[in-house]
């Protein structure tokens, strides 16, 4: 499928959400534990896109096979990945997690391809994903790579929870994309906060209440513009833009983390990100697909001229 202007926009905007997301996470997470704070996320963020739909008049579905979907959805893209990755960076370098993070965009692309038939694995789509692979790889640094280590049980954790979001990327497609957006979110946080309670009780216990007003700040952002409106985002470029496109995100958010720890925390950026930057650019124009179709039309001759018939012409 193509990406109009409108989903470049919206994948612009949920680069910015999540990518903003990485430091509330981290402030929360010096209060409470992995799954205390995933908890959070998909509970409040539920409540948040109940509400709305509520007020849009959409009503709460009756339909088991719609539950039956969320029920899915909710497993492989909020309790999955999320306790997959929260437990593998307490391991492994946060540097090789967003690499291995961004392969979400290599796997959307094959299970959108296999699962798909309107999402085909095309030359120019896979060269655009390992561009923009290469791009995250400057940005954090070659040292990073040199850390990676297929036998670590923390990385394949990373990469198990990429390959969760692609499956949920595909699912989501399949079997609710002909939903409101607000209300398969919804329905999808639901179900994962309903995975997630017993979860979490049996780890972590009951979720403390005095965790500060900087964590409970943390929270709120996370679950209420990270979670509920940037699901809202997500379903909207599922259906705009496919299954795959969508998972481009993940490309975007690591430069979107490091210009927004530039401008907050006066961070600087290496000359390697300035590469990666361009990387990205580059590998985002070839999988959109526009730019390379309007060089060959330009390419193309001209179509010539027909040649003056001769002798009188015909009368009507």
């Amino acid at each position: 499928m193509r990406i109009t202007n409108r989903a470049w926009a919206e994948l612009a905007l949920l680069s910015l959400i999540w990518g903003a997301s990485f430091l509330t996470i981290a402030l929360a997470l010096r209060a409470t534990g992995p799954f205390t704070a995933v908890f959070w996320r998909v509970c409040l963020g539920a409540g948040a896109l109940w509400a709305a739909a509520l007020a849009m008049r959409l009503g709460v579905p009756r339909d088991l096979r719609f539950w039956g979907a969320c029920a899915v959805m909710g497993l492989l893209n909020n309790v999955v990945p999320f306790t997959l990755m929260a437990w593998g960076q307490t391991s492994i370098e946060s540097g090789l997690t967003a690499i291995l993070n961004a392969t979400t965009a290599v796997f959307g692309a094959l299970t959108a391809a296999a699962f798909l038939r309107d999402e085909r694995l095309t030359a120019g789509r896979a060269a655009g994903v390992a561009l923009g692979l290469a791009g995250v790889a400057a940005i954090v640094g070659p040292e990073a790579l040199g850390a990676f280590d297929i036998r670590s049980l923390g990385q394949l954790a990373v990469l198990g929870g990429a390959l969760s979001y692609a499956l949920a990327s595909v699912w989501g497609r399949a079997r609710l994309g002909g939903r409101p957006p607000v209300v398969a979110a919804a329905g999808m946080t639901s179900a994962a906060t309903l995975m997630m309670a017993p979860l979490m009780l049996l780890v972590e216990g009951p979720p403390r209440l005095d965790l500060g007003a900087a964590a409970w700040g943390a929270i709120l952002y996370y679950a209420l513009i990270g979670t509920a409106l940037a699901y809202l985002l997500y379903y909207r470029i599922l259906a705009m833009a496919g299954a795959a496109n969508l998972m481009l995100v993940t490309l975007m958010i690591p430069p979107t983390a490091i210009v927004l720890g530039r401008v907050v925390l006066d961070e600087r950026l290496a000359p390697s990100a300035y590469l990666g930057f361009a990387l990205i650019a580059l590998g985002l124009i070839a999988i959109d697909g526009r730019a390379a179709a309007a060089l060959r039309r330009a390419r193309r001759p001209a179509p010539r001229a027909a040649p003056p018939t001769r002798g009188r012409p015909d009368r009507p």
